[in-house]
């Protein structure tokens, strides 16, 4: 009997002595839309991604120009038709219309690569910079001893938390060892 008292006095010991040591974890958030607003890598991976984006839209608008110009050049051919040459007129029409619908489709083919080709340029150029950020709050964090951190940015979709009072910002230590610029006010 006394061997029981004892093994449930240590039982109970122990348990509480758990509930003690998971009550003591600590929490932390840290802003990731701050961190990467702030990194020079990222401005300068979405001056990079501007640019090819540009370029893009450029294509597509060099396409369009030719669109144009030859649904121009049929609608003014259509205007010229007479009953001497009505036949070779609508020979003519006939191909340019079909033109027009390759080019037509050559266009959403060309906006749907381009949607794609800017989609996946997005995630060479930002993969990197998102795991070198999310690394660094790993470790902030265990540095500081923090058993979880959130994120409170809104721009990543991530921020769930509707009231914070407390909590360990790790927000500036993270923009300080990514050597990330922080604003004058």
């Amino acid at each position: 009997m006394k061997k029981l008292i004892t093994t449930f006095s240590l039982v109970a010991g122990l348990f509480l002595a758990s509930n003690l040591v998971n009550a003591q974890q600590k929490i932390g958030h840290v802003n990731s839309d701050d961190v990467f607003n702030n990194l020079p890598e990222a401005k300068t991976a979405e001056a990079s991604l501007d640019t090819f984006t540009k370029t893009k839209q450029t294509e597509i608008e060099k396409l369009i120009t030719t669109y144009q110009t030859k649904l121009k050049a049929a609608q003014d051919k259509e205007k010229t038709i007479s009953e001497a040459n009505k036949e070779a007129v609508v020979k003519e029409l006939t191909a340019a219309q079909t033109e027009l619908q390759t080019l037509g489709k050559d266009i959403e083919a060309a906006r749907t690569k381009a949607a794609q080709d800017v989609s996946k340029k997005q995630s060479e150029l930002f993969m990197p910079i998102q795991q070198k950020v999310a690394a660094m709050i790993s470790t902030v964090a265990k540095e500081k001893g923090l058993a979880y951190v959130f994120d409170v940015s809104t721009s990543q979709g991530n921020n769930n938390i509707a009231y914070m009072d407390g909590g360990e910002d790790i927000t500036p230590t993270v923009k300080s060892k990514l050597g990330a610029t922080t604003p004058k006010k």
